[in-house]
């Protein structure tokens, strides 16, 4: 029913990856309220250009850079059909998925890649975390998670910055009162342009990590990263407070690693008998719960209220 030390560090390596794909779904749909879907296809098109990059011959950076630059750019087109063709949310989203699955496998040129034995971000990380910055011995045998954790911390450092800077405040503005936003002289389209860009630029940069530190990227890997990053946003807020944009980014990394320590948790029990191949029902199941806990936080709040 527990986890060993290398499935405990594995869940924690994959949190760490997921919850740059949570920060991206929390940008979209609880900054600006705008449920897309195109994350699904962001995060292999992540995985597929850096995977790509790396075999022909780029630098690991350079490959994660461009990956990066993609995401964005997919996140982009999303927030141009919605604002400029006017097509519902839900459906310019479905439209760049699909569109990414045709174009990752154009990127790649075959179903999927194995970078098993490249130089990736995640040897490059390891040496640095090790040699620059002086770990102790006991320390250097964890270098991948201590690496992740670094990008992660930057990236989160990045974003609260970015949330309180005139910029993020007009961002959070759109979603939370467009027509206010509207009337004080906000340009609500290029708000959701950038929001959208800056989403799926951080799933894109997931899909890339999750690709160099997994040794492979598939064009099918994106299949249910949507629901990894709402239920690790859900979870984080049904646990955490969330009243400043520090706490609310902190309760999305601290939601994603509870997310993924509760599917290792789940996969690793013999007494469940669940395997692998289970893996879409266990998420389904961890996402219905973390969607209930909030309403019994309410229900046991009102009680306590009337007493």
């Amino acid at each position: 029913m527990f986890l060993n030390l290398i499935q405990l560090l594995g869940a924690l390596e994959l949190g760490l990856i997921y919850s740059l794909v949570a920060l991206g779904v929390y940008l979209s749909f609880r900054t600006l309220n705008f449920p897309d879907l195109s994350v699904d296809g962001s995060f292999p098109l992540g995985a597929a250009v850096a995977g790509a990059g790396i075999l022909w011959g780029l630098s690991p950076f350079v490959a994660t850079l461009l990956a990066v630059l993609a995401g964005a750019f997919a996140g982009y087109i999303t927030a141009l059909l919605a604002t400029r063709l006017k097509m519902l949310n839900l459906l310019a989203g479905i439209l760049t998925m699909t569109a990414l699955y045709s174009i990752n496998l154009r990127i790649m040129g075959r179903p999927n890649l194995a970078l098993l034995g490249e130089n990736t971000l995640s040897t490059q990380l390891s040496t640095f975390v090790t040699k620059v910055l002086g770990l102790p011995a006991i320390l250097t045998d964890h270098a991948n998670l201590m690496g992740l954790a670094l990008i992660t911390l930057l990236v989160v450092i990045g974003l609260e910055w970015l949330l309180k800077t005139r910029f993020g405040l007009a961002l959070r503005s759109i979603g939370s009162n467009p027509r206010m936003a509207r009337s004080i002289g906000i340009n609500d389209d290029a708000m959701v342009q950038s929001g959208l860009a800056l989403s799926n630029a951080l799933v894109a940069l997931a899909g890339a990590l999750f690709a160099q530190y997994s040794g492979f990227a598939d064009v099918s890997m994106g299949v249910g990263t949507l629901i990894s990053g709402l239920a690790a946003v859900i979870i984080g807020e049904a646990l955490f407070h969330t009243r400043s944009v520090a706490k609310a980014l902190i309760a999305c990394v601290l939601g994603a690693f509870i997310y993924r320590l509760a599917i290792a948790v789940a996969l690793n029990s013999t007494d469940l008998g669940l395997q692998a191949s289970d893996l879409n029902l266990v998420t389904a199941f961890i996402f219905a719960i973390a969607m209930i806990v909030p309403k019994f936080k309410i229900f046991f709040k009102r009680g306590r209220d009337k007493k």
